[in-house]
């Protein structure tokens, strides 16, 4: 790998997650991205670009923050897994006009671009309009808003959580069938 500037990265970034539309707001996609980080390499030829250094990136509504931020793009630059590592690392996003933001945690969160779902091992939490969940190994899938908690087999863990742990709030019932 080799060092390079700034400039490059944010071209090559900017290439990568427009390509992610799920992510974020339509109107999000029209912001501009901006990346902090202590450091960033890219490696052309493997189509791969680290970020290191109390990593965040931004656009619009989305956020996602760790120590070290990989994406790795496909021949056509298209981005194919995003991985962010971190103490935690940690993603947000507001999925519609009409929802609240969706917060997720991990201390790995590796996005997978073609089924358009977030994969949280560790750690793992995702808060969704006031309703938690909590488990070795979370998968969010952010187009169908489905969250599956379980056991992260065949992964190291820091700590073992045999079991999940959800808080699903009550649902609001409309004003008129309250006052019937």
């Amino acid at each position: 790998m080799r060092f390079v500037k700034t400039f490059p990265l944010l071209l090559s970034l900017s290439a990568a997650l427009g390509s992610v539309s799920a992510w974020a707001l339509p109107s999000d996609r029209e912001q501009p991205i901006r990346v902090q980080a202590d450091s960033a390499e890219l490696d052309d030829k493997q189509g791969v670009a680290v970020y290191r250094g109390d990593v965040i990136i931004t656009q619009g509504t989305l956020k996602i923050t760790g120590d070290t931020v990989t994406i790795t793009q496909n021949a056509q630059g298209d981005i194919e897994i995003f991985t962010s590592v971190g103490k935690p690392a940690y993603y947000e996003q507001k999925p519609a006009e009409d929802k609240q933001i969706v917060k997720a945690y991990g201390l790995t969160i590796q996005y997978f671009a073609a089924n358009e779902r977030i994969v949280l091992i560790d750690q793992a939490k995702v808060i969704q309009e006031g309703n938690t969940f909590e488990g070795e190994k979370i998968v969010y899938d952010t187009q169908r808003q489905i969250v599956n908690a379980g056991r992260a087999t065949g992964s190291n863990v820091t700590t073992p959580r045999p079991r999940i742990d959800m808080v699903i709030q009550p649902k609001n019932k409309p004003a008129e069938q309250q006052a019937q």
